[in-house]
């Protein structure tokens, strides 16, 4: 198998975009085919969950093909929920690492912003069971409110933890240019004052409005090659291990609704195949459409032990500076979460944190990234391990 690296990164900034899907797609992937200093490819993959419910396109892999004028380069459309884009660079790994391809484009791009919020709220809940599930009304962010009530009573989280992962989170996206959101919030605004009710309201109790990530667009590239190819403009920052684990549809069907089962597995298999653990990653990005998850992942990926992701939250640990800083980038919560998108953009922040190419945002001496790109509430997983090699 050959080693496999990303040698070019493309991301605009995510919000709204008042052009196209595919224009969009294609701008993020001109600029990550210009990072890496190619003007080919062998084959294109792009992740997106919802390009025909919400913006009536379908074929959008060949699409962006015929926009780039890239042909006859293979195209492929992987759709994998929220985990489309991880999924869409583990496929690439393998086309790559396995010698079908030379060099190969990854664009993950959604349009979620043409719709209401309601329809965003609907097309995201077809994730859930059709028949034990959906019909009676669930959404995401009700699956997550129970699941951080549970969390609560289970490990002593408070609404005061979750306000410090949004304002964390938040402070980390405002030295992001990418990121959708850029204010700093205060806990006495958003969770301590009288009109706390007003500014930050409940969504899915006991989550707020500050404990969810926006409603996006946006689009993300990478170009993944080998080195055995030939030179590329930036320095290979290397795929070491690629995780994919899955749990049961249904949330209640789970030993323990509070356990992110295959957030754990992926990690372990991603671990495994890159030969390195928790203690080697110095820089995190996590799936965290709800503060809480970004809580529960922290443990379930090894950096704390279960229950004590909180903890490490007080400590300032997860923070930049801290011994593990997780979400450098505002994380889903700030930079926001255009859903096929996401899991390519988590890998476009390591990429430059692991280079140096982070500005204000840089963790320091980071050698070792890791990714959760999280599918549905936590039953498609994908797990990815970057390292920058001396």
């Amino acid at each position: 198998m050959r080693k496999v690296a990303v040698y070019g990164c493309g991301m605009n900034q995510f919000g709204m975009y008042e052009g196209g899907l595919v224009q969009m797609m294609a701008e993020v992937s001109l600029a990550a085919m210009d990072d890496a200093g190619v003007d080919k490819v062998d084959a294109v993959f792009v992740g997106n969950m919802g390009g025909g419910i919400l913006n009536h396109q379908t074929g959008i892999a060949s699409a962006l093909v015929d926009c780039l004028s890239l042909y006859p380069a293979a195209a492929m459309l992987i759709e994998n929920g929220p985990a489309s884009g991880g999924a869409a660079v583990s496929a690439a790994f393998m086309a790559v690492a396995s010698g079908l391809y030379d060099t190969v484009l990854v664009t993950g791009g959604e349009k979620m912003r043409t719709v209401s919020p309601w329809e965003v709220t609907d097309f995201v809940a077809t994730l859930t069971h059709p028949e034990a599930e959906y019909i009676y009304g669930i959404t995401l962010p009700a699956l997550a409110g129970m699941f951080t009530r549970l969390y609560m009573e289970k490990y002593g989280v408070t609404a005061e933890h979750l306000a410090k992962v949004a304002i964390k989170n938040h402070l980390h996206a405002l030295h992001n240019p990418y990121a959708h959101v850029q204010l700093a919030p205060v806990m006495e605004a958003i969770l301590g004052s009288e009109d706390a009710l007003v500014v930050n309201p409940y969504v899915a109790d006991p989550l707020r409005f500050y404990d969810l990530c926006p409603v996006s667009d946006g689009a993300a590239a990478l170009i993944l090659s080998s080195p055995e190819v030939g030179n590329f403009k930036k320095p290979p920052v290397f795929i070491k291990g690629i995780g994919h684990a899955t749990d049961t549809h249904t949330v209640h069907e789970r030993k323990d609704p509070t356990d992110l089962t295959a957030v754990r597995l992926a990690a372990e298999k991603a671990y495994k195949m890159a030969d390195l653990g928790p203690k080697d990653v110095m820089v995190a990005e996590l799936h965290d459409p709800f503060t809480i998850l970004e809580i529960a992942e922290s443990e379930e990926v090894g950096f704390f032990p279960k229950g004590e992701g909180h903890l490490a939250l007080e400590r300032g640990d997860t923070s930049l500076g801290g011994s593990i800083p997780i979400n450098p980038s505002g994380g889903l919560k700030a930079k926001g979460h255009p859903v096929g998108a996401t899991g390519v953009a988590q890998i476009c922040e390591l990429v430059w944190q692991l280079r140096g190419e982070a500005g204000k945002r840089q963790v320091k001496d980071a050698k070792v990234g890791l990714a959760v790109n999280l599918g549905g509430f936590g039953n498609n997983v994908v797990v990815t391990i970057l390292a920058r090699e001396e």
